[in-house]
């Protein structure tokens, strides 16, 4: 059985919506502002591609990441050579990018719990707050690898729903603080 890992940039207040700059939000480029940067506090996105072996994503962060990320061979040359897995139910074959390895088309949730069951390595969660809360809400989600900015951003997409549900616990796996302010968070999802 595979595990599922959602990676996140997120504000200290959850949000999770256009870090890197995506156009639309208000904040866009958050993790750029106002925060020094610390190559240490990066650490983990190096390793997440060298220990996943499959990348995930909802549609619209598929759309945004597939013009850009296939030509980021020295910064992504993990995620360039990993087969990808976008999850839509409006997303069509035709639309898929070709220079940026294999990509599959998820249909639903059961087609992603089917994925999990198979033989491999983890597979890794890139942006897609929408994908992430239903992941989570439905039990998918095996791990979390947040990295905190000590930003308060408002209004913007969540990384957890606030759907009224069952206690989930979660077990520290790792955890450290960088002198920018930046906390590097790891947990499993107890079962």
């Amino acid at each position: 059985m595979r595990t599922l890992i959602t990676t996140a940039f997120i504000s200290l207040d959850g949000v999770v919506e256009a870090p890197g700059g995506e156009p639309g939000y208000r904040n866009s480029g958050w993790t750029f502002k106002g925060v020094e940067f610390d190559p240490a506090a990066y650490e983990l996105k190096g390793r997440e591609q060298d220990e996943a072996s499959a990348m995930m994503m909802g549609r619209t962060s598929y759309e945004a990441f597939a013009p850009v990320w296939p030509g980021m061979t020295k910064e992504f040359p993990g995620y360039l050579a990993m087969p990808k897995y976008v999850v839509s139910t409006t997303l069509r074959e035709q639309d898929l990018v070709s220079n940026w390895n294999e990509i599959t088309i998820l249909r639903s949730l059961d087609d992603v719990a089917a994925l999990k069951e198979t033989d491999g390595a983890p597979i890794i969660v890139h942006g897609s707050a929408t994908l992430n809360r239903n992941l989570s809400d439905a039990g998918l989600v095996d791990r979390y690898h947040l990295l905190v900015f000590p930003v308060l951003l408002g209004a913007g997409k969540r990384l957890f729903s606030g759907t009224d549900k069952d206690q989930q616990n979660l077990r520290v796996v790792e955890s450290e603080t960088y002198g920018n302010g930046i906390q590097k968070l790891v947990y499993d999802v107890v079962r």
